[in-house]
């Protein structure tokens, strides 16, 4: 027998699960039966209680297989076909004990088997079924046509047949599977199921309305979505918000270990190992064994806190004004007269429903969980990466509301006129956010940056290396024009970049993880002008032998780098280098012009050699010698010269090695 046990509460998250509660009655043990979808089943072994509230117990939960249809039917001994059901069941159940209802008198007795026999109609004749019964040690036959009740008396038939039955009839639900809870106990009791199953998301909306001389209202809305196979009749709601952890495991899947295979071997017999009986035995050890093979029944699951919303009356988001009648804020405080109760879960946030809500299989519903005034005000908010020209219209929301407010979009009015939209980020209570609903064109804000290096607050000279800590200014001057006829207050969002303000630079009104924000008050059609100075860290590193000059020496000075006595010392860094270099440019002279000798004398060598005898020969070749031998006084003295040079210049390379390993400094402003 099945009993109804409809939906009496659901809790709706915002990780995709709902948990569910059904109440119903039950009498002696009767079995009651709950179908879920087949992808909902991992979740519903995971998290189902069974509860007998009324002194029961519960002795079983049994769940159709995840075997498909066909195997299922191909496993039961009776099978009926789709023609001529009753003739194939009787004739697949031969010696089954039955009952039957012929005319006005009943016979038992065991099948024997079913015939077709010709029966005279008329002219003709018409064959007709007839069932043959071994009644009290006789055959009878009757017509299966005047049989009007056949009981099946043995209990293996008749559950055979509602298992086929039962399985066919799941199959009409696609992807459907059964769960059957089966009972124990007397006369009528009340059963309480719980359970956890995947959910569609609730969601929020909310409405602001802005009115001139009186505080801005806020309404919120939630979303919620039956998507299963039946109907939320009179439930009771709650609405939770947060993130508790929650997983698919599959437990619905048989699950198979693999055995080693024992192979099968002939040899004799082996006789049975009897162990030998202690001497004594250790009570203590014996007991604590005992107990941890014990398994008590595990606690039941408690449900969830309940906690209760208040939702009364129905609301809607009115159009634009009209002249005369009552203002939508008038009709809407009166037709919305909702008082959220809510409840702290731990780390999450429930919203309840102080009434039954009924929401029909696949279809959603708007839920009103919020109509309270806040504390807020209309300001402009700029940001460059935004909008470079124009601030954004926002709504300086305080949740004043007494309650966490979920995520979602937001619809403004102002003067019962849709103004703009916004998307709102999760709030607890008295967290303050700015909602930026529409861009205000009778606003423009122009920016100009500067930057330039700034002086040195750190300096280290080590080993030929100058490494320095300098400071980087950065100035941006806001020119903002209200063009507006009415008052405005700025929010100026300014990047942080590890950087600090500086200067005449205000105080900020504000401070985020990635911006400084300025408050700034703008009169009608005026113009507004500050500016933010900002200094940040920057380094950079100097090889002292591959320095400019004394220009970059002058550079170190005006930036504070170093001191007069450190620029003397670099200075003088730079003359030692200065004089390597000349040296080593006066022996790249005499380099080249030893080279050139060498290359003159073999000129003239050869000429000597081309030379014939006679007296113009001889005087000839007496020039060249006398050439030849002013060359080689020329080149012994190149020699010296080189010699002295590159003894000087290594003595002075040594002195300037040496003064740039021992030089050291070090300051901080």
């Amino acid at each position: 027998m099945a009993t109804n046990l409809p939906i009496r509460r659901v809790v709706l998250y915002k990780h995709g699960v709902g948990y569910f509660e059904r109440r119903g009655g039950v009498k002696g043990s009767d079995a009651l039966h709950l179908d879920f979808k087949a992808r909902d089943m991992n979740d519903v072994l995971k998290s189902l209680t069974v509860l007998d509230l009324s002194g029961g117990s519960v002795s079983a939960v049994s769940y159709d297989s995840t075997k498909p249809l066909e195997q299922l039917l191909a496993e039961a001994t009776i099978r009926i076909p789709e023609d001529g059901s009753l003739t194939a069941l009787l004739g697949q159940i031969k010696g089954a004990r039955v009952r039957a209802r012929v005319g006005g008198g009943q016979v038992e007795g065991a099948i024997i088997g079913l015939e077709s026999l010709a029966v005279a109609a008329g002219e003709t004749s018409v064959v007709r079924p007839f069932l043959t019964l071994l009644a009290g040690g006789s055959l009878r036959t009757f017509d299966v046509l005047e049989i009007t009740e056949l009981e099946f008396l043995d209990e293996a038939v008749r559950k055979d047949l509602e298992f086929y039955l039962a399985t066919v009839l799941s199959s009409y639900k696609k992807d459907s599977k059964r769960m059957s809870i089966l009972t124990t106990g007397d006369g009528e009791r009340e059963l309480f199921v719980s359970y956890v199953i995947e959910a569609p998301v609730w969601k929020t909306s909310y409405r602001i309305l802005l009115d001139e001389g009186e505080p801005p209202l806020l309404q919120g809305w939630a979303l919620v979505d039956n998507t299963g196979d039946e109907d939320w009749v009179d439930v009771e709601l709650a609405l939770v918000a947060g993130l508790p952890v929650s997983f698919v495991h599959d437990l619905y899947s048989p699950r198979y270990m693999k055995r080693p295979v024992v192979e099968v071997r002939t040899e004799a017999a082996a006789a049975p190992v009897i162990p030998e009986e202690a001497f004594a035995a250790d009570m203590a050890m014996l007991q604590e064994s005992a107990a941890q093979e014990m398994v008590a029944p595990a606690p039941a699951m408690a449900a969830p806190g309940r906690a209760r919303g208040l939702l009364r009356g129905k609301a809607e988001l009115g159009g634009p004004a009209s002249s005369g009648g009552p203002r939508l804020r008038d009709v809407l405080e009166q037709s919305h007269k909702v008082t959220t109760l809510t409840k702290e879960v731990g780390d999450l946030f429930e919203y309840g429903v102080d009434r039954p809500v009924t929401v029909h299989r696949n279809q959603s519903a708007l839920v009103p969980i919020l109509h309270k005034p806040f504390e807020g005000r209309r300001v402009l908010l700029y940001n460059r990466e935004t909008r470079a020209k124009n601030p954004m219209a926002c709504i300086e929301l305080k949740n004043t509301t007494g309650l966490t407010l979920e995520g979602g979009p937001v619809t403004v009015t102002e003067d019962e006129r849709y103004v703009g939209e916004a998307m709102l980020d999760t709030m607890k209570p008295n967290d303050t956010r700015f909602v930026p609903y529409a861009v205000e064109l009778g606003c423009v804000v122009s920016v100009e940056d500067k930057t330039k290096d700034g002086p040195g607050f750190r300096t280290v000279m080590r080993r030929g290396t100058l490494f320095v800590d300098f400071y980087v200014m950065r100035h941006t001057r806001y020119v903002v024009r209200n063009k507006s006829q009415r008052a405005q207050v700025l929010y100026v969002e300014h990047p942080r970049m590890g950087w600090e303000l500086v200067g005449d630079t205000p105080e900020p009104a504000e401070t985020t993880d990635d911006f400084w924000r300025f408050k700034q008050t703008l009169a009608p059609e005026a113009q507004v002008e500050f500016e933010v100075s900002e200094r940040g860290h920057a380094n950079r590193t100097y090889a002292i032998l591959d320095t400019g000059g004394p220009d970059e020496v002058a550079f170190f000075l005006s930036q504070r780098y170093v001191d007069e006595n450190m620029a003397r010392a670099l200075r003088e860094l730079i003359a030692l280098r200065e004089k390597v270099a000349t040296l080593k440019r006066d022996e790249q002279k005499l380099d080249a012009e030893r080279a050139q000798l060498f290359k003159d004398q073999e000129r003239i060598r050869s000429n000597i050699e081309s030379l014939k005898s006679g007296a113009s020969q001889r005087e000839l070749a007496e020039r060249f010698v006398a050439k030849l031998n002013e060359q080689e006084d020329r080149l012994e003295a190149i020699g010296r010269e080189l010699e002295r040079l590159a003894k000087e210049r290594q003595a002075v390379q040594d002195e300037l090695n040496r003064r740039v390993e021992t030089l050291s400094y070090s300051t901080e402003a």
